[in-house]
């Protein structure tokens, strides 16, 4: 459309930059490419505190006491389960089902098995319980979707896990051990929450209509299918696989940039000096290789992140790290995004919420740039 930024000085594509409302649970902080969640750097929950914690932050925007924090534990652990309903649709998707489409799935089904199902949407009390249970059975519906996807029964959760132990539990069968929970439960705490990103929006619009909650974590879950916004985790996975070893790494990324090969795990489009969430999922990625006897998938990424940073003055995003932390994990690669909608899922409800505490439906305005003032040419005479 010629002449647009003159015609149009407010319009933005993809409403970049365009502030959208207000909100007191994250700031990102582009230029010192920080990330708070209510007011507290990410990496001290990341480093500090467990993703129980942050959701609880999240939830009810402030960190809980030890007794808060058992109280919410223990309620969390006794919501974990889901309805046999939920099982039974899931067993009946065909094999080629999307993991997501799975968990897309049992939150629809979720939400007419919820307590408060009834409840007036404005309903501050009752959105807070839904999403607790919301949170809490998130590792479930993917842990255990992964189970009737390759034949297996679900196993019932064990209400003393939390999300990471419980969601490494059902995938692998065995119960994890702590430094593998640590893993798991880092990479949940980071992927929390991040703004008013593609999916969190589509969450606040839906519910801004006053649908309620779980139809706005089913929007969430949607959007982030997409590979544009989830999935970048996976796509570095197979990038790292395809590179093989470190002894390739620099050539190959040299030649996609020759080539101009689409290259995952790099650049975000709100971080000016690089993704801050890299920092301490590369670290804690890096000790698991170390852990497990195998830092060939991190000195990959190490050569590629030098080559980008030299080249292109460009830093990885928390995608690089994880990728291959969760390879480390005995994780299957289709369930990479599914993990990223269990943590994210506490930020979708305290969006939601959020939204609907302080409502207005959000409409914005189109610009048309189709045919004007045509005539009507009746049927007969087409």
């Amino acid at each position: 459309m010629s002449g647009t930024a003159t015609q149009y000085p407010n319009y933005s594509p993809g409403l970049e930059g365009i502030p959208a409302g207000f909100t007191a649970i994250s700031e990102i902080d582009s230029d010192r490419s920080s990330l708070t969640y209510r007011g507290y750097n990410v990496h001290d929950l990341a480093e500090r505190g467990s993703y129980e914690e942050t959701a609880y932050l999240l939830t009810y925007g402030k960190l809980p006491n030890k007794k808060e924090l058992a109280e919410f534990n223990e309620l969390l652990g006794s919501e974990r389960q889901v309805p046999e309903a939920v099982y039974k649709a899931l067993a009946d998707l065909p094999d080629t089902a999307d993991p997501m489409d799975s968990l897309r799935t049992g939150y629809s089904l979720l939400s007419a098995f919820d307590p408060d199902y009834k409840a007036d949407p404005t309903d501050h009390a009752a959105n807070v319980r839904k999403s607790i249970r919301i949170i809490a059975k998130a590792s479930t519906i993917v842990g255990n979707g992964h189970r009737i996807r390759r034949g297996l029964d679900p196993i019932v959760p064990n209400p003393s896990h939390g999300a990471a132990a419980n969601l490494l539990h059902l995938v692998t069968g065995e119960d994890p051990i702590p430094e593998t929970v640590e893993t798991m439960d880092v990479s949940l705490t980071l992927y929390a929450e991040h703004g008013f990103n593609a999916s969190t929006f589509a969450c606040r619009v839906t519910v801004s209509t006053l649908s309620d909650i779980y139809s706005g974590v089913v929007a969430g879950i949607s959007t982030l299918r997409g590979p544009l916004h989830g999935g970048a985790n996976e796509e570095a996975m197979k990038m790292i696989l395809e590179i093989g070893s470190p002894e390739n790494a620099e050539a190959w990324i040299r030649d996609a940039l020759a080539t101009k090969k689409k290259i995952m795990g790099f650049g975000h489009r709100e971080y000016k000096r690089g993704d801050n969430r890299a920092i301490h999922m590369a670290k804690v990625a890096k000790q698991l290789g170390i852990d497990k006897g195998n830092t060939k998938y991190c000195e990959i990424a190490e050569i590629l992140e030098k080559v980008m940073l030299d080249e292109k003055g460009i830093y990885p995003n928390v995608d690089l790290s994880t990728g291959y932390a969760y390879y480390l994990l005995d994780i299957p690669i289709d369930l990479f995004t599914p993990i990223f909608a269990v943590a994210r899922v506490a930020g979708y409800s305290a969006h939601a919420t959020e939204q609907i505490d302080h409502n207005r439906l959000i409409r914005p305005k189109a610009i048309y740039n189709g045919p004007e003032y045509l005539t009507y040419v009746p049927l007969s005479d087409r």
